[in-house]
Parts: structure tokens; sequence; C-alpha cells
């Protein structure tokens, strides 16, 4: 059970029932609105603009120039595909500590 006091800016689906999206539009002004349903969070409502801004950070945020499956892809491949054994013994021996 989440203590309601935990979090700040919270709704209850009770309150929202009750009072509708003037709850929200209320609650919005102190940030954003954390919604409780049975006492557990089920949902945070952002303003739109704290919303364009996370929106704006996101396309911010440096990604890699490869992905792990691009890298993977651009691996040579083996001269001679190995057998199951092999690759077997391979990994005992550099796991063999």
């Amino acid at each position: 059970m989440t203590d309601p006091n935990l979090l700040a800016n919270v709704l209850t689906s009770a309150e929202l029932k009750r009072r509708g999206i003037v709850a929200i539009e209320q609650a919005l002004q102190r940030g954003p609105v954390h919604l409780l349903k049975r006492n557990q969070p089920a949902a945070v409502v952002l303003s739109e603009q704290h919303y364009r801004q996370l929106q704006r950070l996101a396309e911010q945020t440096a990604r890699p120039e490869t992905s792990a499956l691009e890298w993977l892809l651009m691996q040579p491949q083996a001269p001679q595909p190995r057998s199951q054994a092999t690759i077997d013994a391979e990994l005992a021996a550099e796991r063999d500590w």
C-alpha cells in the first residue's frame, strides 16, 4: 500500500471521479499530478509545457552512433563455422578461473 504522503501532488481515483478534470487542472498548477488507483500509483499527468520539455530533452540525449545490433552485424564472419562442441570448449576455457 502506497502512502499518499510520500508522493507530492496526489489525486485518488475517488477524488478524480468526484471532482473531474477540475481536480487535475488545479493540481497541475503545483506540478505533475500522481494518480492513485486502489492506493497504488497508476499514472502521472503532466502539463503540456512539461511534456514538451521532456520530449525536447529526450531528443537532445546523445544516442550511440551505432546500435548493438548494427555493431554485431558489422563484425566479420568467421572463415569457417565452429561446432557447438568447439564453442563450448572455448567458453569453458575462458570461464575456468
